[in-house]
């Protein structure tokens, strides 16, 4: 285990084994349906969580809000791009589609999803007595760092195929900058059981800058 561990520290291993796990979860048009479908699921429980407290918040204001399930259907956009390029048989990592466009979207939708797929594990533990002593904790402490993590599962997969721009990093975490004085500076965050203070606010910000770093990393340049 040790030896293997060792392995990955090399960039290039890293890039061919998520190369491998990339083309046997989305090379196919039956492997990328069931992702997909797995996609859907997770948005619309995340619409469902957001829903209930929705109609206080500006309609403008939504995408900022409703931060998982933006996450989400940003993942789920990066998907839809290479479905014709699988369906038509072709290898959807040398042959997927790339532009400009769909930089700052690969790009966008990576650092939403491993931004808020973390994101839970900070905001739920800073109460984590009251999540974990609630009558429905399965699913609201478990359940939600769970599917979240999910999140950051299927963002490292966009590097295998994706690209990004400096114009997209910086427009990436420019965003995520503006969300975070969304959600603590005018108070639009996602709902919790207890008010957040500048610890999580500083958590999120933190989490962004890292989840752009990752990016920069992780991603080919276009």
């Amino acid at each position: 285990m040790g030896k293997l561990l060792g392995r990955l520290r090399d960039a290039a291993v890293r890039r061919r084994v998520r190369a491998v796990i990339a083309e046997e979860l989305l090379g196919t048009p039956r492997s990328l349906g069931v992702v997909l479908g797995f996609t859907a699921f997770m948005f619309v429980v995340g619409v469902g969580y957001y829903a209930p407290t929705a109609g206080s918040v500006p309609v403008w204001l939504w995408p900022l809000y409703a931060d998982s399930a933006v996450a989400v259907a940003l993942g789920g956009s990066v998907l839809v791009s290479v479905v014709p390029t699988v369906r038509a048989g072709g290898n959807v990592i040398e042959d997927a589609p790339t532009s400009r466009p769909l930089a700052y979207l690969h790009t966008v939708g990576f650092v939403w999803l491993v931004q808020f797929g973390l994101w839970p594990l900070v905001s739920l533990n800073l109460a984590v007595g009251a999540y974990v002593s609630a009558p429905d904790a399965l699913i609201y402490y478990w359940g939600v760092i769970g599917t979240h993590l999910c999140f950051v599962g299927l963002a490292l997969l966009f590097p295998a195929f994706g690209r990004t721009t400096r114009g997209a990093l910086a427009t990436a975490l420019a965003l995520a900058g503006i969300n975070a004085v969304v959600d603590y500076g005018f108070g639009y965050h996602p709902p919790l059981l207890y008010e957040p203070g500048p610890v999580l606010a500083g958590a999120t910000l933190a989490l962004a800058v890292g989840a752009v770093a990752l990016a920069s990393r992780s991603f080919r340049r276009l």
